[in-house]
């Protein structure tokens, strides 16, 4: 496949789930300190990747789960917000600003921190009490942390009593970095006729919702438009019919992420309409992979890191077809802001 190093994306991914023990430690341990709610702090696609974490961690358990802005969250005042909280930030460089500061935020009141990184003896690593590091580059920095994530949430879920299959979800998990290579390569082909057709389209629709809206965000986001240039919205799908409906006409590109949890009503909603009224709609769905090894009941959680080692290809195949390296940015991290 172009520009893809197998051996590179099996490190990195297998290198997240040999965290196992260490994760698992470090959640027993701040489970048996106690704590009575999570905050999920991020930014940019760290925050996105916490979105379906928090969706996940309410929909499963009693333990209230906040996903916030790092810098809005510092801002806030937020009254759920005490001595007795969990902080889990994450940050593959280490370095990123807001999310830095929050982790000292926190340190400065006494929160107990959990950081995932990519790098030992980076800032964040340094201030939260409990730093777990596997090493990424950023196109595959998403599939680390969110192994990572998968871990670490759902012990502490199960720890509170809850989620019996733990143990079953995190051993069939082993085995899906192969599996995330077929997704790669069943996506190929479908990717590279994508960005093809749509190298020179100006805006793009995307649409998600539940454990899929996060990617949603973050594709929107943080690769069309940062890695890009391209205009994007992100919509829920759950909001679609409340504003941004409006916009749709037969030219309008849509791009739909399907997962395969309780919210796909909303996203078949979306479809059909979609069928309708353009000709440009592009669907990625989890359950068009067979994703050997993992249980029915589990393929709900996964889509977080199904669509975004799917939409990787995409990335690779519009900077080719369009000429503008994902690495090239005009403001971030380049100049003062």
């Amino acid at each position: 496949m172009l520009n893809f190093n197998k051996d590179e994306y099996l490190t990195v991914t297998n290198g997240a789930l040999g965290l196992r023990n260490q994760i698992e430690s470090c959640a027993d341990k701040v489970m048996a300190k106690g704590f009575k709610n999570i905050f999920l702090l991020g930014s940019g696609g760290s925050i996105a990747i916490m979105y379906p974490f928090e969706y996940m961690i309410n929909s499963l358990s009693t333990i209230p789960a906040y996903a916030e802005i790092a810098s809005e969250f510092m801002l806030q005042n937020h009254k759920q917000f005490t001595k007795d909280s969990l902080v889990i930030l994450s940050s593959l460089s280490g370095t990123t600003e807001e999310t830095v500061a929050a982790a000292e935020y926190c340190k400065e009141r006494g929160i107990t921190t959990i950081g995932l990184v990519g790098e030992m003896g980076t800032a964040l690593a340094e201030i939260v009490d409990y730093p777990i590091a596997n090493y990424a580059e950023n196109n595959f920095a998403a599939d680390s942390i969110n192994l990572q994530m998968y871990m670490l949430v759902f012990r502490l879920i199960y720890n509170n009593g809850e989620f019996s299959s733990y143990t079953a979800f995190i051993d069939e998990l082993q085995t899906i970095p192969e599996e995330l290579v077929k997704v790669k390569e069943a996506t190929d082909p479908k990717a590279e006729a994508f960005a093809k057709k749509y190298k020179d389209e100006e805006y793009h629709m995307l649409v998600g919702s539940g454990t899929a809206w996060g990617r949603t965000y973050a594709y929107s986001m943080c690769v069309l438009e940062e890695m890009q240039w391209i205009r994007t919205k992100a919509i829920h799908a759950a909001e679609f019919f409340h504003g941004t409906i409006e916009l749709v006409d037969e030219e309008m590109s849509m791009i739909l992420l399907k997962s395969e949890d309780e919210t796909l009503p909303l996203m078949e909603r979306v479809e059909r309409f979609a069928e309708k009224y353009t000709k440009k709609l592009t669907i990625f769905d989890t359950a068009d992979y067979a994703l050997l090894g993992m249980s029915p009941e589990f393929r709900k959680y996964l889509a977080p890191l199904v669509l975004a080692t799917a939409l990787q290809r995409v990335s690779i195949h519009l900077e080719k077809e369009r000429g503008h390296s994902l690495e090239t940015r005009r403001y971030y991290r380049t100049v003062a802001y």
